[in-house]
């Protein structure tokens, strides 16, 4: 179902649209538009189908006019996408905003391995720049997680999605908020006791210290590819020791973190909100003041082509890994509690459902555009030749498309790529890397790709049966991560040249680490049919 079956996008917008869809949610899709009479600038356009927000999502139009008026009264800061303009007509909010071109930051970043302290102190740095720029607005943002953070062509970080923001401080009056919201593994343990989700209502909690905790969080998982637990709730065992050890834990995880971030991350992580760091203290801590070679006086990145090349090389699918094991701890990609999502939310009840809302379910789901791989593929081939099914030719076209280094033993950038290289996204392609390539037929690719999600307890509902001449095929995928979250997208089987197929893991909604720990394991299940550099 196209979105044109669900209403036309008005026709009377003060801008021209200039792609298909590059990002979407269960009731809205970001496409990419320019002003009226010239090319430049490029900004982003997400629009949000209201009845569809209202009816799924349980979001009014009230709210989704609260989205534009925060996200336009926090103003501009390097570290934030800008608010351009908003409009409706009867069927679409749309807000215009800043495009940024380097896509997301977690993308880019191994599951279960995370970056070095030298990058994950850029990140960091950039987050609490934006953050404290936010509560100085008495804006929280209230979720802050890995969806929510992007990348500029110039691989700076851009924090996104006003969604769940609220203004707590105005004119010097502070108020608490009550409303449950955040993603579970990033939400701070006061806003579950304290919110009106909660049988008894607590007092409220206060947005401000909610996003220190969610910042904690974040700066874990650059550091370890890993949320340090599925929820701040009982039913974490990580969480409860977490508590019950005084944050002296025994987990691995811990364990393995640099130890000048461990007091950092307990001061963020207190679980007394009175007792947890301000981003006063944050900004005092020695590992937050440490010398970094990668960060300029301005708080901007002073070597994007030497950390863009460090993080790209960090990105590897390891094919002798056993993809079936089962690995609990820390919240990593459980294949034994993949479920489908079959209404059943009894259990994700109890573990604190996640707060985005839920996609419509099956044959409702909406394809705002299935992006067209040929054109986008073809942009990324400098070589300007035609693929063959010859080996030795394809090859030649794929050494330089940068998601085949993940399948080198030793990742590397192409010397080519980075004699040519001037921004941190000509290293780092803004598109993902969940993709790989394969030389087998599409009759033969398909029942490979459902036989994988099936032995992952990824249901698949309907196998695309395959005709002569079929050039592509696309599978769904609905299903729940190890931590319970909801994990959505499409596999996209797409022929890009006589002999050679792209295969594409387009995620719709859910953990970016996620979807890379999911993608890894289909890959890894495939890998005979996987092409992979040097033969």
């Amino acid at each position: 179902m196209h979105h044109s079956q669900l209403a036309p996008l008005p026709n009377d917008l003060p801008f021209r649209i200039v792609s298909k869809t590059i990002g979407q949610g269960a009731y809205a899709c970001i496409k990419k538009a320019c002003p009226t009479q010239t090319d430049n600038p490029i900004f982003a356009v997400k629009f949000i189908h209201k009845e569809y927000a209202a009816r799924h999502g349980k979001i009014s139009a009230r709210q989704l006019q609260m989205e534009a008026t925060v996200h336009k009264h926090i103003g501009d800061h390097n570290n934030i996408i800008s608010f351009f303009q908003t409009g409706e007509d009867g069927v679409w909010r749309w807000i215009a905003m800043e495009l940024a071109e380097g896509g997301d930051l977690f993308d880019k970043i191994e599951a279960d391995e995370g970056v070095g302290e030298d990058i994950a102190h850029v990140y960091f740095s950039q987050l609490v720049s934006a953050v404290g720029y936010m509560h100085s607005k008495g804006v929280g943002h209230r979720d802050i997680k890995p969806e929510n953070m992007l990348l500029t062509a110039d691989g700076n970080l851009k924090i996104a999605d006003f969604g769940l923001a609220t203004l707590f401080e105005y004119k010097g009056v502070t108020k608490m908020s009550t409303t449950f919201c955040g993603s579970p593994p990033y939400i701070a343990p006061e806003v579950i006791s304290c919110s009106s989700k909660n049988q008894i209502k607590g007092p409220g909690y206060r947005p401000d210290l909610v996003d220190i905790w969610s910042c904690g969080i974040v700066l874990f998982v650059l550091l370890a590819g890993n949320t340090p637990w599925d929820s701040p709730t009982e039913s974490s065992y990580e969480y409860h020791e977490y508590v019950a050890t005084n944050a002296r834990t025994s987990d691995e995880l811990w364990k393995q973190l640099p130890a000048a971030t461990l007091s950092l991350l307990r001061g963020m992580l207190n679980i007394d909100p009175n007792g947890r760091f301000s981003l006063e203290d944050v900004r005092r801590h020695p590992w937050y003041t440490r010398q970094n070679k990668f960060l300029s006086p301005d708080g901007k990145l002073r070597d994007p082509i030497n950390l863009a090349t460090t993080m790209f090389e960090a990105l590897h699918i390891d094919f002798s890994q056993d993809p079936l094991s089962r690995r609990v701890k820390g919240g990593s990609f459980d294949t034994s509690r993949m479920d489908v999502d079959n209404g059943d939310d009894d259990e994700v009840e109890q573990r604190i459902s996640s707060t985005q809302p839920e996609m419509p379910r099956g044959d409702m789901l909406v394809d705002w555009d299935t992006p067209h791989l040929a054109d986008v593929f073809s942009i990324t081939q400098p070589m300007g030749k035609p693929f063959s099914a010859d080996d030795s030719l394809i090859a030649d076209s794929l050494e330089d498309e940068p998601s085949m280094s993940q399948f080198s033993p030793h990742p590397s950038v192409p010397l080519s790529r980075t004699q040519k290289a001037q921004r941190f996204r000509d290293i780092v392609p803004p598109r993902s890397m969940t993709r790989f390539y394969s030389t087998w037929e599409l009759k033969l690719l398909v029942p490979l790709i459902c036989e994988a999600l099936h032995r992952l307890g990824v249901p698949v509902p309907s196998v695309p049966a395959i005709s002569t001449g079929d050039t592509s095929a696309m599978v769904r995928i609905i299903t729940r991560d190890g931590r319970m979250c909801m994990l959505q997208g499409k596999v996209l089987i797409e022929c890009v040249s006589e002999g050679l197929f792209e295969i594409e893991f387009v995620k719709v909604k859910g953990d970016p680490l996620e979807w890379r720990r999911f993608f890894k394991k289909v890959a890894v299940l495939c890998k005979d049919a996987v092409y992979k550099p040097d033969g």
